[in-house]
């Protein structure tokens, strides 16, 4: 497989979080895509800053006894927006506009994920 989504998921088994923007700069794109959507310009992977802030969030009830699970679309500090699911939390405790970081799972399918980043007052 090669593509745009090999190269992602090449990363991810490294350890890296990279994201696409335009070479020369420009907003930052997701899902991985050949060519930056409405003008077609080439797309160059850099580093992502990990940070990112909960646009909004659900959770799915499964068969108990397994616990329900969250999914999230976070807006990455780089422009993007991207699904996942946030770790260590409740339904009470995620919420819409939570300050959230990236973090990759390790494993055989590696996994990008999301923790809630504490909030320092002062």
């Amino acid at each position: 497989m090669s593509g745009p989504s090999a190269e992602w998921d090449a990363a991810l088994a490294e350890g890296r979080f990279l994201i696409q923007q335009p070479v020369g700069g420009g907003a930052s794109v997701f899902p991985p895509r050949a060519f930056a959507p409405g003008t077609g310009a080439e797309l160059e992977w850099v580093e992502a800053s990990s940070l990112g802030t909960v646009y909004s969030a659900t959770w799915i009830q499964r068969k108990p006894p397994e616990p329900p699970y969250n999914v999230v679309l976070v807006d990455l500090a780089e422009g993007a927006r991207m699904m996942g699911r946030v770790e260590g939390v409740t339904p009470e405790t995620l919420q819409i506009g939570m300050a959230v970081k990236a973090r990759i799972i390790a494993g055989e399918t590696p996994v990008l994920v999301f923790d809630p980043v504490e909030q320092t007052n002062g």
